[in-house]
């Protein structure tokens, strides 16, 4: 799904407008039916205090349509209309009068004079103040009533954005803003939804198609994509039926140290579980017996040295190597490590303290292979790229960094962002369950058996996010957050590669 600017979406409001010979207001009125029927279907005629607050641009006409909707539906409602300036949009005001008609004491204006509202925690709140075009911080009476409904604790819906959200900056400490139960935006996610910073704000997000001309959106360059299941089936390769394990080639996984070899247990059993043909750990010795036990399909080469990596030498031919998990960063390993990257020239996958390693060692940098994946936690990120003031330019300098070094970026988080250059890929799977020890193992080990695979290593990366976040949340169904372990989502890679040819009513 293409994650546009807040000028290409006004650009695609106008041609559409234009190629179906409609008028503007006549779009809001079609954008505003479809928040209206998403409410009504889940409120369900319930007699219960909905307290809409409608600013004076197009977000507030979309919310004095759906205000008149719900009045014209028996609903219990209150409308204010949030009068920060004279100035008013057309379609705000043409809306303005039609709900008069059906309700003349409504709307209801809130000044810089006016107390604020009596709200309750019972009310259902729709929040229609500001949209995507808000660029400057709210008068301070304004940022006073968006604390104010923030206090109460009522469940609060925000159409298209949450109102005191900028499309293109964070909000500072002092800024005031919505802090929205859920938020039903309009036909395409915006990318100020997924960043750390802001993400809180969204709370649930629905994004609703109001029919937007496809042949402009199509065509329009996007700052960004969010990958979900429709995105993600188009990355798979399937099998071919006369095929062997060579075909689908050879991990290498490196890693571990005394007490941190099941890091790379996670990673090759994550291999094996996508699809690898063949994975082979290369360990300290103190990991053989642990490796061919735990997982036999594995082949195991050792270290010479019987705790930590020294020397790493192998007489096989990888298709892929996967270095990090579990090696620790003394002179030892890094040394180790250094000789196998400039003997390297297929990408890797440098994960943990492979990344810290780099940090470390910043000339080493120079020798990754082209296409190499690099799968950072945002502390790992930092002092791979230096700190950054704010989420967007955070995005900026690694994107700098992946055109400089030739290398794609992995920034694991709540919504994983996958980077190339200028591409930009959002992750939409994964919950707070796979915040627990080695699910970034695991990640490591997905991407290295899609590398293995033949699988070019930017979509490898974008897929194996994919895959690995919904086997996470497939996990989550049958053993909650708290009870999920990184080994159950390594085991079960499985179920999300069958998810992908599930349709809806197979998955309910």
């Amino acid at each position: 799904m293409k994650i546009f600017d807040v000028s290409q979406l006004a650009e695609a409001d106008k041609v559409t407008i234009e190629k179906e010979g409609i008028t503007s207001e006549m779009l809001m009125e079609r954008a505003a039916n479809l928040v209206f029927n998403e409410i009504h279907s889940r409120l369900q005629g319930a007699k219960i205090p909905i307290k809409i607050f409608c600013g004076i641009g197009n977000n507030g006409g979309d919310g004095l349509v759906i205000g008149r909707l719900l009045i014209e539906y028996g609903y219990k409602v209150t409308v204010y209309v949030v009068n920060y300036s004279n100035k008013r949009s057309e379609d705000f005001l043409a809306n303005y009068e039609k709900i008069k008609k059906v309700a003349p004491s409504w709307p209801i204006l809130l000044t810089k004079k006016d107390d604020l509202p009596d709200l309750k925690e019972t009310d259902f709140i729709i929040d229609a103040i500001f949209g995507i075009g808000l660029n400057r911080s709210l008068d301070e009476w304004v940022g006073t009533l968006v604390k104010h409904i923030n206090s109460i604790g009522a469940f609060v819906l925000s159409v298209d954005m949450p109102s005191g959200l900028f499309s293109d900056k964070i909000p500072s400490e002092n800024d005031a803003v919505i802090e929205a139960n859920f938020t039903i935006s309009f036909q395409a996610p915006k990318l100020i939804f997924f960043l750390p910073q802001t993400a809180g704000f969204v709370g649930d997000l629905q994004i609703l198609d109001i029919g937007l001309d496809r042949e402009f959106l199509h065509k329009a360059p996007a700052k960004a994509r969010l990958i979900d299941k429709n995105e993600a089936i188009r990355l798979y390769i399937p099998r071919k039926k006369n095929s062997h394990k060579g075909d689908y080639g050879h991990s290498l996984i490196v890693g571990g140290s005394y007490g941190k070899i099941g890091s790379i247990v996670l990673t090759g059993t994550a291999a094996l579980r996508t699809g690898a043909g063949l994975v082979t750990f290369f360990s300290p010795k103190c990991g053989y017996q642990i490796l061919q036990s735990v997982l036999p399909e594995a082949m195991v080469i050792t270290d010479l040295n019987e705790n930590e990596l020294s020397t790493i030498k192998f007489d096989i031919e990888p298709d892929v190597i996967c270095f990090g998990m579990g090696a620790g960063t003394s002179s030892v390993p890094l040394n180790a490590f250094s000789l196998l990257l400039k003997q390297t020239s297929n990408p890797m996958v440098i994960d943990a303290d492979g990344l810290n390693m780099l940090s470390k060692e910043k000339e080493l940098l120079k020798f990754l292979p082209e296409n190499s994946v690099l799968t950072p936690h945002p502390k790992e990120l930092e002092r791979l790229i230096g700190k950054w003031k704010d989420d967007f330019e955070k995005l900026e300098k690694a994107k700098k960094f992946t055109k400089k070094h030739k290398v794609i970026l992995v920034i694991k988080g709540a919504y994983t962002f996958t980077i190339s250059g200028d591409d930009l890929y959002i992750n939409n799977t994964g919950n707070p369950g796979m915040a627990t020890a080695g699910s970034g193992d695991v990640l490591s080990g997905v991407i290295t058996g899609l590398i293995s695979q033949k699988y070019d290593p930017l979509n490898a990366a974008v897929f194996g996010v994919y895959l690995h976040g919904r086997a996470g949340d497939i996990m989550a169904e049958e053993k909650s957050y708290q009870g999920m372990i990184s080994g159950d989502i390594a085991a079960n890679i499985g179920l999300a590669f069958l998810d992908l040819f599930k349709n809806d009513s197979q998955m309910e």
